[in-house]
């Protein structure tokens, strides 16, 4: 049977409620497996595995015990090798890695920043800030709209000016929570927001990182945040798209 694979940790940290369930309906009964001084925390693979609600929070639940006993590299939902020998053989492969990255993220949570415009906000602000485009606006005001070539520059304008405001406001928000982080990690780009990037945070200084994102909410109020976290951090189980706070690959 595939094993499903919830975390990697020391095997010196992967004490476990007794009867401990994870994914699956019943749920999946969560085991050790031990490799050197390294640990996976898995259970069976349930087949037609999907991302519903309740396998989600077994997921979730299971990291969250076991990161209780110690830095746990956590491993997105639907992790799954071919069997408990597979895992162990990686255990055994990567253990150096596996063990820079226990202690990189040892005692530290992971934020994930969403940004995205209000759209009549940037509007203002982008007006506010443009001369030339306000005078062209009121141009047109005066002449019943302008003429279509009018209103077509003045979109056009507008446009550029918003996509400007989007790229300034991505990276003054970046700057200004880095500060408060140890390492970054930048998302793929989607559709509606300006900004998706997941912040390494030490544990004990998320009040400061929290802090942060409110200062940014209050000097951008034409700018809305959405912050999911504290969460393992998933973003920053291999290093290679991660970057310290300061802006140098992280190793």
């Amino acid at each position: 049977m595939s094993t499903y694979v919830y975390g990697i940790t020391a095997s010196s940290h992967t004490a476990l409620p007794e009867g401990m369930g994870g994914v699956g309906d019943p749920p999946c009964p969560v085991r050790i497996l031990k490799d050197g001084g390294l640990a996976a925390i898995v259970s069976d693979a349930p087949e037609g595995l999907r991302p519903k609600r309740r396998d989600l929070l077994a997921h979730q639940n299971v990291l969250n015990e076991a990161g209780g006993g110690g830095s746990v590299l956590p491993m997105r939902f639907g992790s799954v090798a071919e069997d408990d020998a597979a895992v162990t053989h990686v255990l055994a492969e990567r253990a150096e890695h596996y063990r820079e990255r226990l202690g990189a993220l040892d005692g530290k949570v992971e934020y994930n920043v969403k940004a995205s415009h209000d759209e009549q906000g940037v509007l203002h602000r982008v007006m506010s800030e443009n001369t030339e485009l306000r005078a062209l606006a009121e141009t047109n005001r005066k002449a019943d709209g302008g003429t279509y070539e009018d209103r077509l520059r003045l979109g056009e304008m507008v446009a550029g000016a918003v996509q400007h405001r989007e790229a300034e406001d991505a990276a003054q928000l970046r700057r200004a929570l880095e500060r408060a982080a140890t390492a970054i990690s930048v998302g793929p780009d989607s559709t509606g927001w300006l900004a998706n990037v997941s912040y390494l945070v030490d544990r004990k200084s998320a009040e400061v990182f929290l802090a942060a994102v409110e200062e940014v909410r209050a000097s951008h109020p034409h700018v809305e945040l959405r912050v999911n976290g504290p969460l393992p951090p998933y973003s920053f189980v291999e290093p290679g798209p991660a970057q310290h706070a300061e802006g140098e690959a992280a190793h």
